[in-house]
């Protein structure tokens, strides 16, 4: 043994048994203090992840709806004017208002399809959850339970 781990010994060896107690609940307050620390450290951490992600997953939906939007105005008038071509076309061969009722028909029943496929889609895409955050804190509790002592009591 070295001489500073001897004076450690004669330093604990030379003191009452009440002193050995004081020292130790000191200790193990300040053990428990430093484990709280870093559970908060942890947990302040994690709800830092899970802000940036969620940020950065809004930050891209508001850019794809923005875009949706835009396809959506553009869309429009192109199918309008397609409106226009085909009922001026079938009013070559019907009246014009027959050749108006039967495009508004096959547009409602497209869009009823395009209607029942679009919810399929939503229904299958998974909830938007922080999926790095889940599991780190899955991570950190699978930690703490294994590695830490006193989280077993």
């Amino acid at each position: 043994m070295g001489t500073r781990q001897q004076r450690v010994d004669n330093g604990l060896k030379d003191r009452s048994l009440g002193e050995l107690l004081k020292l130790l609940s000191k200790e193990s307050a300040t053990l428990v203090r430093q484990e709280i620390e870093l559970a908060k450290s942890l947990v302040s951490e994690e709800i830092e992840l899970a802000k940036q992600e969620l940020a950065q997953k809004a930050k891209q939906a508001g850019a794809g709806a923005g875009l949706f939007g835009a396809a959506a105005v553009i869309g429009l008038a192109a199918v309008g004017a397609f409106t226009a071509f085909v009922i001026l076309l079938l009013s070559l061969l019907l009246p014009a208002w027959a050749a108006a009722v039967i495009v508004a028909v096959v547009f409602a029943a497209v869009a009823a399809l395009l209607a029942l496929k679009g919810r399929d889609k939503v229904q299958q895409a998974a909830p938007v959850v922080p999926e790095q955050t889940v599991s780190k804190i899955k991570e950190d509790v699978t930690w703490f339970k294994t590695d830490n002592p006193s989280a077993r009591t």
